[in-house]
């Protein structure tokens, strides 16, 4: 974290790597649909998967499973319009299941790093400033719960997403909580279950 906190972005590392957020896919994908490609000069062309979708209609609110590792937007009438895999907290930190509020949300938040809250921080590790960029450690969009110190996020690294285990918090891929994002109103609720 010392190294991240001295960097004034967390940008993405190559031009592969946006390219793969911005397809939702992974660079190894990218390079297997485009052989021969280099992917580092512009008006360079490329096939990719079409991820253009329909703007989703309102919502009432959000419902994290962990059981099934998802997060799903759920409208007026109790259906779900939109559902993300998820990375839903861990045997050492659980989710914090129960009814919760959506205070606000931030879309390129600052990391404010607190060892004292991960139990796997470095012993030498300082709180620390992270600066924002779609690598850093909330990834680009951060929505806040009315539990402190939790929220649902994006992440740097989308393979993840679903078979990593969290801090407590709910990470997405980047894409899929700037969806949500695009979605949630404050003072929207937040049901977090087992």
């Amino acid at each position: 974290m010392s190294r991240k906190a001295r960097l004034s972005a967390l940008n993405y590392q190559s031009p592969l790597e946006a390219l793969g957020e911005k397809f939702h896919s992974s660079p190894r994908l990218l390079q297997a649909l485009n052989p021969g490609k280099r992917f580092d000069q512009a008006g360079e062309t490329i096939i990719a998967p079409n991820v253009v979708s329909a703007p989703p209609p309102p919502i009432a609110s959000i419902v994290v499973s962990a059981s099934d590792s998802s997060v799903s937007a759920v409208d007026a009438e109790g259906r779900i319009v939109a559902r993300f895999a998820a990375s839903v907290g861990s045997e050492r930190d659980p989710l914090p299941a129960g009814t919760w509020k959506i205070p606000g949300l931030r879309r390129n938040p600052v990391f404010h790093y607190n060892p004292d809250l991960f139990w796997d921080a470095d012993e030498n590790d300082r709180r620390a400033k992270i600066a924002p960029g779609p690598n850093n450690p909330v990834g680009v969009v951060w929505i806040a719960l009315s539990k402190k110190h939790f929220g649902i996020h994006g992440a740097p690294e989308p393979s993840k997403i679903g078979y990593t285990q969290s801090h407590g918090c709910i990470r997405l891929t980047n894409w899929d909580a700037l969806k949500l994002a695009g979605m949630v109103k404050p003072g929207m609720t937040a049901i977090l279950k087992e």
